[in-house]
């Protein structure tokens, strides 16, 4: 059927082909076959034009606008990424058709081209004051803990705690967390692929055992969608900046879509605290100790019980990233081992008890 041309796209046309005419515009229609062969879904809505070029040549084109779905599209950037990655792929690919323009729609419907782009970057604000990893080092060295020390622990639970009672945007996030959390390139499978196979104190085949089980963790809780909340997505200790004697963070690289489960927040910055403890032990009890079961008061006395039905598999995924020789090569076996064991502890268990962190660390 014939549709409307927008008109950044005619604009757009007109700087790709000067002095050309555009004939028609149709949008392409579904799949009308029907039976077992029938296609009901797709990934995009195209539109077909066809214009008559200057030099009298006709030249039909598709204009491609990827749509929001729950596989793996919900986010813009997912859309960007697709787009992108047809004008990367089209060209190597013998036999298919020319990708002629890639870009962005603004938000006054002009078209902005990005053929000649490489990268792409991001500027932000600085912020000001100390990350939190340097809070944790000194805890863990001097293995006592100052008022300072429990009231941001403290403010770090109640924030989060505050931005896990914000909703989410559709269910379909809730399950792709959980979908992201197991296969994702920055999850467990691709922190798994970055092992090698000869990373002392985790063989390969332990590793298995860790996915596999992180997997049955996902079939069970996935569907869990009223858990569905707004979530920082990388919640550790280098994205966290405390001012100088503020008690108020300040956060950076928010990720992953800012939404998903709760747990994946906890998780991510409680197992630091056993990690950034590993090299003074002895002194777990009046340092580091503290600040894990002060976090955990605190969060648990703001609402969210159950998220110990659910942080196993978030506590296996941050797991698995701090004893990765990949990120911290200097990790000792035996320390690694003990990590690995923590997380199969809780990997084991339908609920997660805090009280393990001290026994982690005996």
């Amino acid at each position: 059927m014939t549709a409307a041309l927008p008109a950044g796209l005619k604009a757009r046309l007109a700087t790709l082909f000067p002095g050309s005419t555009v004939l028609s515009a149709m949008a392409v229609g579904a799949d009308t076959g029907c039976g077992e062969t029938g296609k009901q879904l797709g990934y995009g809505s195209p539109l077909r034009v066809a214009l008559r070029k200057a030099d009298g040549v006709q030249l039909a084109l598709v204009f491609h606008v990827a749509r929001a779905d729950d596989y793996g599209h919900d986010r813009r950037s997912d859309r960007a990424a697709e787009q992108l990655l047809a004008w990367d792929s089209f060209p190597t690919v013998p036999g298919h058709a020319r990708a002629v323009d890639v870009g962005a729609i603004a938000a006054d419907g002009g078209l902005v081209p990005l053929p000649n782009v490489d990268e792409f970057y991001l500027l932000t604000e600085w912020a000001d004051g100390e990350v939190y990893a340097e809070d944790l080092r000194r805890v863990d060295a001097r293995g006592a803990v100052g008022p300072l020390d429990l009231a941001r622990a403290a403010a770090l639970a109640r924030w989060l705690a505050a931005l896990h009672r914000r909703p989410g945007t559709h269910s379909g996030a809730y399950v792709r967390a959980w979908r992201d959390l197991v296969g994702s390139g920055e999850g467990i499978a691709g922190i798994v692929d970055g092992y090698g196979a000869g990373a002392p104190g985790a063989p390969p085949e332990r590793l298995s055992r860790i996915e596999a089980e992180c997997l049955r963790w996902r079939q069970r809780h996935k569907q869990r969608t009223e858990r569905l909340r707004k979530t920082h997505g990388d919640f550790h200790p280098f994205n966290i900046v405390f001012a100088p004697n503020e008690e108020a963070p300040i956060l950076l690289d928010a990720s992953r879509g800012s939404e998903g489960e709760p747990a994946d927040d906890v998780g991510c910055l409680a197992i630091n605290f056993l990690f950034f403890a590993l090299e003074h032990r002895e002194r777990w009890k009046d340092g580091l100790g503290r600040l894990w079961h002060r976090f955990w008061e605190v969060y648990l006395e703001e609402g969210d019980r159950s998220v110990l039905e659910v942080v196993a598999p978030f506590f296996a995924w941050r797991g698995l990233v701090v004893c990765s020789p990949a990120w911290y090569p200097h990790l000792r076996e035996a320390d690694r081992d003990r990590m690995l064991r923590f997380v199969e502890r809780v990997l084991a268990a339908d609920r997660f008890d805090p009280a393990w962190g001290d026994e982690a660390l005996t």
